[in-house]
């Protein structure tokens, strides 16, 4: 056991503050469910905890805007998954949450958490026996030339190829989400896709936030390619594993039934929730056929650098973008999908 300080502020400021007081040692605390896991590990070592998870700051979502969505960061991935406006007006952000995890898990992890979980890698979770730059900077990846079955294929470097683990944060891309932050410097907006960094040679400095800045809510614009999206993920297992592949789609079709806008984000395949803008590029304007899609997922896979173990990712990832873009498409022309 290894002591740290504990405390629970009544108020966002009050948070903010406790954060950037505690020092780079101080973690803030929501629904708990990957902090306490890091902790148990040895990963992640605390020297104060800062407990969020019942800022009223951070909590509840409304989906009945006329213009956005908006989600508390502090809102539990279940409530929000169960919501049945996000189902049937954007199914992809309610089957990201639905297919994440575990019940028991959904039940207490929050969506604002589940944006800045880390790496499931298992050379980051196994401790000091292994070179990991994420957990300690500058020692290397012990990936490289390691087990890299279930590491990315997209936007890595040599210094890590950790895939992201997400898939919220997948789906929130394929809508140009943004976030509100707060933070001891005031409050400011950034995109979603601003959040994330990709390795390069700094794989332990993983998103933009700044010390003592927390993510207060998502917002996500009210836009006609809600109903014709998906979340598609391919894993080892039904329940409770993450993502080897997955695709979130959100498009529209004109009156030609032919593809009017559309957004492709991956997720399971990068180090970081990665937008595939050549599997836009190749459907845009045109059919959504059959041979039209397995374009678009290879297109999304042009750059993919597989390591020794996780080539397969690069095949399966195309067929994943081909098969959530046919049935975006789909559902767009108001045909049901099973």
């Amino acid at each position: 056991m290894r002591p740290f300080s504990y405390r629970a502020p009544a108020t966002l400021a009050e948070a903010v503050a406790a954060l950037a007081g505690g020092g780079p040692g101080a973690r803030p605390l929501a629904g708990g469910t990957s902090l306490y896991d890091l902790m148990k590990l040895g990963v992640e070592t605390p020297s104060a905890v800062v407990d969020i998870g019942r800022l009223p700051e951070l909590a509840g979502f409304d989906t009945a805007g006329p213009e956005e969505l908006v989600f508390g960061a502090g809102a539990s991935m279940a409530d929000v998954a169960e919501d049945a406006v996000l189902r049937a007006g954007y199914p992809a952000l309610a089957e990201s949450l639905a297919k994440a995890a575990s019940p028991q898990v959904r039940n207490m992890a929050t969506v604002g958490g589940n944006l800045l979980q880390r790496t499931r890698c298992g050379y980051f979770r196994g401790g000091p026996a292994f070179d990991c730059a994420k957990r300690r900077p500058g020692s290397g990846c012990a990936a490289r030339g390691g087990l890299d079955r279930g590491h990315a294929v997209l936007g890595t470097s040599d210094a890590c190829t950790a895939a992201y683990p997400g898939d919220w944060a997948v789906a929130l891309l394929a809508f140009d989400a943004r976030l509100d932050l707060y933070g001891p410097r005031g409050a400011r907006t950034i995109a979603l896709a601003d959040l994330h960094r990709g390795p390069a040679d700094a794989p332990h400095e993983e998103h933009t936030l700044g010390a003592g800045e927390l993510v207060v809510r998502i917002r996500v614009p009210t836009v006609p390619a809600g109903r014709g999206s998906v979340y598609h993920k391919v894993r080892d297992r039904e329940s409770f594993a993450f993502a080897l592949a997955s695709a979130a789609v959100a498009l529209t079709l004109d009156e030609r039934g032919h593809v009017a806008h559309c957004r492709v984000a991956l997720g399971g395949v990068a180090t970081r929730p990665w937008r595939a803008e050549a599997a836009e590029r190749a459907v845009v304007g045109g059919p959504l056929t059959e041979e039209a899609a397995v374009r678009a997922g290879e297109a999304a896979f042009a750059d993919a650098r597989p390591g020794a173990h996780n080539a397969f990712k690069v095949r399966l990832g195309a067929r994943v973008v081909a098969r959530a873009l046919r049935t975006a498409a789909e559902r767009a022309a108001g045909r049901a999908v099973v």
